[in-house]
């Protein structure tokens, strides 16, 4: 438990976590193998498409973000679990003061370093540390634009261009391995091409770019005037369809993986990934989620409260053993053999409509859409109409 203490008039908490000794075996024996951080929910960008930016300097936001100490006491914790990795994001995780103290500990603890960042606050000493202390995994960087105009037309940030430039440039001067992303919008389309040659000149270390197509809402649940515009942006399960459409024989060979193994439909069982197994998510303020976009409060653990062992062996848990109730979903989702290569899960149920279990209609046709492609359906088919265990067995057979 916490000992609270108080800053100012927001009440803080210093957690004391027993450190176990020795630590747990690597391995199969690991409680905790990642750590994904959200450092903060600000960014210096106000990206429109993003379901999480808080303006940069948000007071409130700063005044509740865990401290150095608290976030050096997690990770402490979390390497004694058995913890191998970390990966910082945000917001823009280079916003805190304290981002080098919080790289440098958690590489002391021998944990391979991912960060996920716009490169606008990459700064030559930031790169000279990453340089002299590699984070062992590759920056990834995403991107908004090839020019100024497209770049802030989507961050709506004046200088953004300029300065990811720069920081990409530090990052490239140093040999620091880094891979490029980008987001599919409108403004960025016309440009694919250009991204694609430039990143395979000035990223030499990463084998291919990235690309964020599916927008997600924003899974605070804080703006529906925000989630609007997002859905303006989302890119229509057609054009998606043409997209994969362009090289069904590598999209096969892509997706055969998601199939291996299929033993039938997931009936009542919600969760059917790996969420909160072995792996867990920090948010800004001290709560551990089972990924970064659930964050309904029944499925967050506070650390306030306990440590980071009762979350992952008690707790994420009995979370993973809710059953959906939605009428919907019972229908659809848990007859339906294409969940596989579909969005529909308990985090964006939750960032769409509030509950865990509710069908999201967007995500529904993504993936009927994919299933065409693939040959798994025909057009008009329902895949919680169709048995689906033969078709799958074609399908990774190459027939």
């Amino acid at each position: 438990m916490g000992k609270e203490r108080e800053t100012g008039s927001q009440k803080r908490y210093s957690r004391k976590v027993s450190v176990y000794n020795p630590p747990v075996k690597i391995g199969q024996d690991s409680i905790l193998t990642s750590l994904d951080i959200e450092l903060t929910e600000r960014c210096n960008n106000d990206c429109i498409h993003c379901y999480i930016n808080l303006p940069a300097g948000d007071a409130l936001a700063i005044s509740r973000e865990l401290s150095f100490p608290e976030i050096e006491s997690i990770l402490r914790e979390a390497a004694s679990l058995g913890c191998l990795s970390a990966r910082f994001t945000g917001g823009e995780p280079l916003l805190r003061k304290d981002f080098r103290e919080i790289y440098v500990c958690a590489r002391k603890l021998g944990m391979r370093v991912a960060i996920f960042t716009n490169a606008c606050l990459i700064t030559e000493p930031l790169a000279d540390l990453l340089a002299h202390i590699p984070p062992l995994e590759k920056v990834e960087v995403t991107v908004y634009g090839m020019s100024v105009e497209s770049c802030e037309a989507v961050t709506r940030t004046r200088g953004s261009f300029v300065q990811a430039r720069r920081g990409i440039d530090l990052l490239s001067s140093r040999n620091i391995p880094f891979m490029l992303k980008a987001a599919m919008l409108p403004p960025f389309i016309p440009e694919k091409e250009e991204f694609e040659k430039w990143a395979r000149i000035s990223a030499p270390f990463s084998e291919e770019e990235g690309y964020s197509m599916l927008f997600n809402l924003r899974g605070r649940r804080d703006s529906q005037e925000k989630n609007r515009q997002i859905e303006k942006l989302r890119m229509t399960p057609d054009n998606f369809s043409q997209r994969l459409s362009r090289d069904p024989a590598g999209y096969a060979r892509e997706m055969r993986p998601f199939f291996y193994g299929f033993k039938g439909c997931a009936g009542r069982k919600l969760f059917t990934c790996g969420a909160g197994v072995k792996s867990g998510c920090l948010d800004a303020y001290g709560n551990l989620q089972m990924c970064l976009l659930l964050r309904h409060p029944d499925t967050v653990y506070n650390l306030q409260k306990g440590p980071v062992r009762e979350a992952m062996c008690d707790f994420f848990p009995r979370v993973r053993q809710a059953e959906a109730s939605d009428s919907g979903y019972l229908a659809r989702c848990a007859r339906c053999f294409i969940k596989n290569i579909c969005g529909q899960c308990p985090a964006r149920s939750w960032m769409e409509h509030g509950t865990l279990d509710r069908p999201v209609e967007y995500l529904c046709d993504i993936a009927h859409g994919k299933a065409q492609v693939l040959g798994l359906l025909k057009k008009g088919e329902h895949a919680w109409e169709v048995e689906g265990m033969e078709r799958v067995r074609r399908f990774l057979s190459g027939q």
